[in-house]
């Protein structure tokens, strides 16, 4: 145990050591903050703006940061070595998802923080956060290991930012259109829906089948990361 915990700090801190020499990377924590201290100071208080916020540093950080660090490893032919390294696949990942993960809660508290945001129930909120979480860092590690390049990485990620973040605005079309009728199961709308219910004084019990579907679209990310993980290593 105490080796493996060794082996996922070595990758958190070079992963560290790489995000922040890369400053065309780690600009993107900034953009999401400047939105939320832009909304604090107009006022603007809704459910709806919160969570855009929160989408957005899900998009732009939990899997852009997490694509790209991917890519860069691939691009510099570095990740080959960890997959020959001792370590696990599971060390791998966690190693490499960690230094994503605490980005992704950090922004998302100082971003609350400064958009004013106070849900009423923290605890669910908070879970509901880090499992959406989960999802976004193992859907930017697939798409980091199909990615050749982090140039290439800055492409893919565009129609993640658009569907995850601005997905909820379909919405009012689904009833016009019954094909967008999906994007009610996205992850980033499930996310909404839950923090809506607990507004109204909603526990687990009511938002069980929201926490459900994240968990769903969680477990499919992660089941398909490991498929191609374990592809790139027979390459």
């Amino acid at each position: 145990m105490n080796q493996s915990i060794k082996r996922v700090n070595a990758i958190f801190q070079k992963d560290f050591k790489d995000f922040s020499r890369n400053l065309a990377v780690s600009v993107v924590l900034f953009m999401p903050l400047f939105v939320a201290a832009l909304y604090g100071r107009m006022g603007i208080d809704t459910l709806d703006a919160h969570y855009m916020i929160i989408n957005l540093t899900f998009a732009m950080v939990a899997t852009f940061v997490q694509c790209c660090l991917i890519a860069e490893e691939k691009e510099q032919n570095t990740l080959r070595g960890l997959m020959l390294s001792p370590a696990s696949t599971a060390e791998i990942l966690s190693g490499k998802s960690l230094l994503t993960f605490v980005l992704t809660i950090l922004v998302i508290a100082v971003g609350a923080l400064f958009s004013e945001y106070q849900p009423e129930n923290l605890l669910i909120v908070s879970l509901a956060i880090v499992l959406s979480s989960f999802f976004y860092i193992a859907l930017g590690t697939l798409l980091g290991l199909w990615a050749k390049s982090v140039m290439e990485a800055s492409v893919i990620i565009l129609p993640v930012l658009g569907i995850f973040s601005f997905g909820s605005f379909l919405l009012p079309l689904a009833e016009k259109y019954p094909v967008l009728g999906v994007v009610e199961y996205l992850p980033s709308v499930q996310l909404i829906e839950i923090a809506t219910k607990v507004e109204n004084g909603a526990g687990f019990s009511e938002t069980a089948a929201q926490f459900g579907i994240i968990l769903v679209w969680t477990a499919a990310a992660a089941v398909l990361t490991a498929v191609v993980y374990k592809k790139r290593m027979v390459d």
